[in-house]
């Protein structure tokens, strides 16, 4: 039996702090939470990024009291394990905020007694129409996971994925975007991703071809473009990006035009497109004090004319009777 002071409708002080005070609590619990969890995978990001140097450090200690030579510390790997921690932080911010998002609006669903079936409902039967939806979000999911996983490229990577090639500007688990040379951002799907070429893991490459006349001795071009090669390692600007000595070869094509010859060096990633320009630029300044030459692409061209037959000098003769 009710006592006799009660009321039977809530008054505006029990509404204010039933529903609404519980779902501003669950509000605020959820950002909270996610502040947490940011935070503890910030830490987790700076704790590899700052201790890789430390625990390098303290192998190469240990191998060197063990009579081991760890040989020099490879500066490449080092930040290519920074970028790859970097890039798994951001992609866990991501996803802790979109756990957490999902939690708060469940309780909150159940704090305002909402009825969800409907909503369920309706997503169920909307469900098989979306089905193949679906799929192409699960498999740019899936991919964009494996991708992190296996380093397949991170944020500051020039890749190559087919129709488009550029500088990664930004890496989630479903679209990773890709900054052209033009300037125009790509958004390319992870799933859409059939093969990968990354220019920039680990180390790249400079690749310059020359080619001379058949007239020119290929020896002395030969040795023309070691020197223009070999000058790359006495620029103080050039030097730094060089991993290794170039690598100069000839009779890399035989034509009856000209022949052929290569050189490669061996950069830091991403400075192979420098380190070409300025071998061409040595090139020019090489070749052109010796006085070689460079063969010009030549083109022939067979014109076919019709058979025109010959016309006569003279107009044809005109009988002349004269009467008698």
């Amino acid at each position: 039996m009710p006592l006799p002071f009660a009321s039977e409708d809530p008054t505006l002080a029990e509404r204010l702090l039933g529903a609404p005070l519980q779902s501003l609590v669950a509000v605020i619990a959820g950002v909270i939470v996610l502040a947490l969890l940011r935070m503890m995978i910030g830490r987790a990001v700076r704790s590899v990024v700052e201790g890789t140097s430390h625990v390098r450090n303290q192998a190469r200690r240990l191998l060197l009291r063990g009579g081991v030579d760890p040989g020099p510390a490879d500066p490449l790997a080092l930040a290519r394990r920074v970028q790859r921690a970097e890039t798994m932080g951001s992609v866990l911010r991501s996803a802790a905020a979109l756990v957490v998002a999902i939690v708060v609006l469940t309780v909150v669903a159940n704090i305002n007694s909402w009825d969800l079936g409907p909503v369920l409902a309706t997503a169920g039967d909307a469900g098989g129409a979306r089905g193949v939806g679906a799929q192409a979000l699960v498999k740019d999911l899936l991919s964009g996971l494996f991708m992190l996983v296996e380093d397949q490229y991170g944020v500051g990577d020039v890749i190559d994925v087919g129709d488009v090639a550029g500088v990664v500007e930004a890496v989630g688990l479903r679209v990773t975007q890709v900054r052209s040379l033009q300037g125009t951002l790509w958004y390319v799907r992870n799933g859409e991703i059939l093969r990968l070429g990354n220019m920039t893991q680990g180390w790249s490459r400079a690749f310059v071809e020359v080619r001379v006349g058949p007239d020119q001795d290929v020896e002395v071009a030969l040795g023309l473009l070691r020197e223009a090669a070999g000058a790359l390692a006495a620029d103080e600007e050039i030097s730094p990006l060089l991993l290794d000595a170039a690598d100069v070869t000839a009779f890399e094509d035989l034509s009856g035009e000209s022949v052929t010859l290569r050189a490669m060096v061996k950069t830091v990633p991403a400075q192979q497109w420098a380190v070409q320009r300025a071998l061409r630029g040595q090139i020019r300044r090489v070749f052109e004090t010796a006085g070689v030459s460079l063969a010009l692409p030549r083109r022939e061209i067979v014109v076919e004319r019709a058979d025109v037959r010959p016309v006569a000098d003279s107009a044809p003769a005109q009988d002349q009777t004269k009467s008698g």
